[in-house]
């Protein structure tokens, strides 16, 4: 009785042993399974978003760029030459109008500039004989051109020079375009990794839109480097003749109107001897005839007061 109850006991404690090995097993492999799951998951999640973590990647390099490069920015603008924009405008007087504005224009041709623009007025009338002349000159030769024109005149009404200090903003442009390059670099790279068609035409659009701004940047430096280069400056010329109040200017050519008395007088003796030359050859054969008549006349008289004398 006693061995049956002790291998009664023995069984049912084989049977538990049993029982919760199989448990252990399958929570086991339940938690393996959770853990691949989550893993492959994670997997999943991590090849899908690539590209956004690439994005974000290239976004925060390209903000560190930035920020380098304002950090920069101020000890670049003392380093660097200064790049400043000369305008001068300039109100002269001279003796004669056209011969001042050629010997400017070739001024600024031997120096290497170029006329902008060229207005010049006549003078009908009485009026003043004035123009505008708008030249382009390098820079280094500004200060020099200035010079000879207003040695070049007879009077210096007004002069001005103003400069205009872009070397910040050119600083700036270069930072900026610097930045957008490592930008479209890096878009280019992923558009080279990308498979979809759909990252593919986002990559497409974001790298357009960065190839444009950067043309734009270019631009205005282009701008601002060829009006750094060349100095723009503004020519009034207005044409001055020397004149007394209260006096004609024909009162002041003596020696002409002299000359056109003394030719009017000549010409006034030649019309008066050769009126009178044509009126006597032109009436020769009236006078003839007046002479024949008057001396037939004459001897009849004659005749008459002889016979009265005899009588």
């Amino acid at each position: 009785m006693r061995k049956c109850l002790l291998m009664l006991i023995s069984l049912i404690v084989c049977l538990l042993v049993t029982a919760c090995g199989n448990s252990d097993d399958q929570a086991e492999n339940k938690s393996e399974m959770i853990e691949m799951s989550t893993e492959e998951y994670d997997t999943a999640n991590e090849e899908g978003s690539i590209l956004f973590s690439d994005n974000a990647l290239m976004n925060q390099e390209a903000d560190e760029a930035q920020e380098s490069e304002d950090v920069m920015e101020k000890v670049e603008v003392d380093s660097i030459d200064r790049k400043i924009i000369y305008t001068a405008n300039l109100q002269i007087e001279v003796k004669n109008l056209q011969k001042a504005v050629q010997d400017m224009e070739s001024e600024v041709t031997e120096k290497g500039g170029y006329i902008v623009e060229s207005n010049l007025y006549g003078a009908t009338g009485g009026e003043v004989k004035s123009g505008t002349i708008t030249v382009r000159i390098p820079q280094e030769h500004f200060r020099t051109f200035i010079q000879l024109v207003e040695e070049g005149s007879s009077k210096v009404v007004e002069s001005s020079i103003s400069g205009q200090d872009v070397t910040e903003e050119y600083v700036d442009l270069e930072s900026r375009l610097k930045s957008k390059r490592v930008v479209e670099e890096r878009l280019l790279d992923f558009m080279e990794q990308a498979q979809k068609t759909e990252d593919l035409l986002k990559i497409s659009n974001d790298l357009a839109d960065v190839q444009g701004e950067i043309e734009e940047l270019l631009g205005r430096m282009k701008y601002l480097e060829n009006k750094v280069d060349l100095a723009t400056v503004t020519i009034h010329i207005v044409e001055s003749n020397v004149k007394l109040s209260g006096m004609d200017q024909d009162d002041l050519n003596t020696w002409d109107k002299t000359k056109q008395q003394f030719l009017k007088s000549i010409n006034w003796l030649l019309t008066a001897f050769s009126g009178i030359i044509i009126f006597f050859i032109g009436g020769l054969p009236l006078f003839v005839l007046l002479g024949i008549v008057c001396l037939i006349v004459f001897f009849v008289i004659k005749r008459l007061s002889r016979k009265r004398r005899n009588e």
